[in-house]
């Protein structure tokens, strides 16, 4: 019986294909004086920025779930890396933090350059978007625990806010109004129940909803709220902020409620995006379970004093968010839920 020589290749992992990989990476524009390694290090190194009193790091991880199927699927993944980005940034900047630096983990059956470096210079492109550096990451090539060509992504995003500043909702009381900034479209929740109504036929990707097709309208990137919050934290006080993920409006919110506070919020009071129009006609997902599981139009929430609303609406759309006044805090007792829906 002839020797078999084993090989790292052999059994699926290309480690030359990873250099390359590794390599274009290093090739993207990266500019941030704090930054202190350069990436394929073992650790990525970052400098406190100066200027700061008493500084808070605030840190959030999250992915993309199975929007990255439809992404696969469809050869959509030119934004999907955005979405990461948001994904992370938004949730620390609910606590008011500035984000500092990310990182991301991309995990694959089988490392294809084209997809993996498309993914990962978006992931570059949010960034941007967030103001923040991308410092470092994980490629891992897993034959047997993905399918041929499949992979997930993850990320890590570290922020920064003056202790004095931090944002815990715990200043929220009776009489805030609260404030909700449209979202871009679906982001990157509910994706599984889209797939499912797309391979039920109830959906069809294909079709034209104004000029463009609704697979274009899906994977839309998420919104990133960083410039205009922290340039309105500069503005007004902000006793809350929301990011509408998985759970929608009706999880997510009473998050950040002191327990003797309640939302009412005026489901009809915001205008909602033309993807949402088509994928809630015929009543398909009941109206409760719509503000369980999707943003519903509604990307970001704030809560602020009933004095800083003119303010606040005046900021928001100079600068371009369309927003809206949905909802106030009210006394909560004992038997009521912490949000009602109106």
């Amino acid at each position: 019986m002839p020797k078999t020589e084993y090989t790292y290749e052999k059994s699926g992992v290309n480690i030359d294909s990873g250099n390359k990989l590794v390599k274009k990476i290093k090739k993207l524009n990266i500019k941030d004086k704090n930054i202190l390694s350069s990436i394929g290090g073992f650790g990525s190194l970052y400098s406190l920025p100066s200027g700061y009193k008493n500084p808070i790091l605030v840190s959030g991880t999250d992915g993309v779930g199975t929007k990255l199927n439809l992404g696969t699927d469809f050869k959509m993944l030119d934004n999907i890396g955005i979405d990461l980005v948001a994904m992370c940034v938004n949730d620390i900047l609910c606590h008011g933090a500035k984000p500092l630096f990310f990182l991301d983990y991309f995990a694959t059956s089988n490392l294809i350059q084209d997809n993996a470096f498309k993914v990962i210079k978006s992931i570059h492109e949010g960034c941007n978007i967030a103001k923040c550096s991308l410092v470092g990451g994980e490629t891992a090539e897993m034959p047997g625990m993905y399918k041929k060509n499949d992979f997930d992504i993850a990320g890590f995003s570290v922020g920064i806010v003056e202790k004095k500043d931090l944002i815990t909702g715990a200043n929220i009381k009776q009489g805030n109004l609260i404030i909700g900034l449209q979202s871009s479209g679906i982001h990157s929740n509910g994706f599984s129940l889209l797939r499912k109504l797309i391979s039920d036929k109830a959906l069809d990707p294909k079709k034209k909803i104004g000029s463009k097709p609704l697979i274009s309208l899906l994977m839309t990137p998420t919104k990133i709220y960083v410039e205009t919050i922290l340039k309105l934290l500069k503005k007004i006080k902000i006793n809350g902020i929301v990011h509408i993920t998985g759970g929608g409006i009706v999880e997510n919110v009473p998050r950040v409620l002191p327990k003797n506070c309640k939302a009412i919020i005026e489901t009809e009071s915001w205008l909602k995006p033309k993807v949402y129009h088509e994928i809630f006609k015929d009543n398909l997902i009941a109206i409760n379970e719509r503000f369980k599981v999707f943003n519903c139009g509604i990307g970001m929430v704030i809560i602020i004093n009933k004095k800083d609303f003119k303010i606040a609406m005046s900021f928001l759309k100079n600068n371009n968010e369309k927003c809206f006044l949905i909802g106030e805090i009210q006394k909560r007792n004992k038997n009521d839920k912490a949000i009602e829906l109106k």
